[in-house]
């Protein structure tokens, strides 16, 4: 018992109560107020708000004007008046084309028809090109106290290594994905060959009965709509598998929305965290490694090959290509069919 009566748990809170109602009435208060609002981010008449100004310094600003306050202090004195410490969030999309929505609307309807009769729809794109040495990744793992990983102070990239460039293609109707680890450039033949390359190694034991493909990808970028090399290579693609192919691009600006970046990319860089990809093959097995509970399953290679960049593709070139534009924004959607076989006059 203390010398009011009251037992020492009772007094703790009491006096704690007493401190928290100065907090809110103290001078200290108004000041701090006005030392924030000048730096307040968010909709004012919002309850939350936030400031980019540091305990430490907002504590020795206050002293200068005669509040001693540690740093503390000034954070409860904060969240009393309805602020927290917030990153940022990504919301802003920049201006939406017209079409957005139909054509949100316009894949899913050709995805849910291919998928209705069992025909293999797969979403594609290149994941972000990684550094490959003894660089920081990003994230944390379960280490030995005081033992953590050992990495370069700086990220120049290593000339012998270079970059990883990682292209996934996810199988929609299976929820498995295949990811090319790619040692050149990014283009449109590197594209292409490694959706060939699923379907070697996986497509075509999974969809043997197939009679058309359907992809689903960025409107930019080495599988872009305006790519003239990547349709192209989607010619020489169908003519191998003697199937057609149907192409439908997501609208500018909507690449997070792409299934390959959800549903495999983001467990790829879940399953890597924190590990330096010192190397193309320790990338390629933990690449491989990822899984879910939900049963996601992935198998990466390593693509050696040459992708020089700039390869020019002639007005005559495309005009091989058998390419069909769907009636709904023919640019984004199209169907590139085997090409026709010409038929040769006997002659006598």
């Amino acid at each position: 018992m203390t010398t009011s009566g009251l037992r020492l748990d009772e007094y703790v809170s009491q006096v704690a109560a007493e401190r928290r109602s100065r907090w809110r009435i103290r001078p200290s208060s108004f000041d701090l107020k006005r030392l924030v609002e000048p730096t307040t981010r968010g909709d004012p008449m919002q309850p939350v708000l936030w400031t980019t100004r540091s305990l430490r310094n907002l504590s020795s600003a206050l002293e200068t004007k005669g509040h001693k306050v540690c740093p503390t202090v000034v954070g409860k004195l904060l969240r009393d008046m309805g602020y927290s410490l917030q990153a940022n969030s990504k919301t802003r999309e920049g201006d939406q084309h017209i079409d957005r929505d139909a054509q949100f609307q316009y894949i899913n309807t050709q995805a849910m028809a291919f998928l209705a009769a069992n025909e293999p729809v797969i979403s594609v794109d290149t994941k972000k090109k990684e550094l490959v040495g003894n660089f920081k990744n990003n994230g944390r793992e379960w280490r030995r106290q005081g033992v953590p990983e050992l990495v370069n102070v700086h990220d120049f990239i290593d000339p012998k290594l270079s970059r990883a460039v990682p292209y996934g293609v996810y199988d929609i109707n299976n929820n498995v994905g295949w990811v090319s680890v790619g040692t050149d450039h990014d283009t449109a033949s590197f594209a292409v060959n490694a959706i060939r390359r699923w379907w070697r190694t996986m497509g075509r034991k999974r969809h043997p009965k197939a009679r058309r493909l359907m992809i689903t990808a960025d409107g930019g970028g080495s599988n872009g709509y305006r790519v003239r090399l990547w349709k192209v290579e989607l010619q020489k693609l169908a003519d191998e598998l003697k199937l057609p192919i149907t192409v439908c691009h997501l609208p500018p600006g909507t690449s997070k929305w792409n299934k390959v970046e959800h549903r495999l990319f983001s467990f790829i860089t879940i399953n890597w965290r924190g590990k330096p990809l010192r190397s193309y093959r320790a990338i390629v097995q933990l690449i491989a490694a990822t899984s879910t509970d939900s049963g996601l399953k992935v198998r990466a290679e390593l693509d050696e090959n040459k992708y020089p960049k700039g390869v020019k593709v002639s007005d005559t070139e495309m005009a091989t290509v058998n390419l069909s534009r769907h009636p709904f924004h023919g640019d984004w959607n199209y169907t590139i069919s085997p090409a026709r076989k010409t038929s040769r006059r006997k002659t006598n």
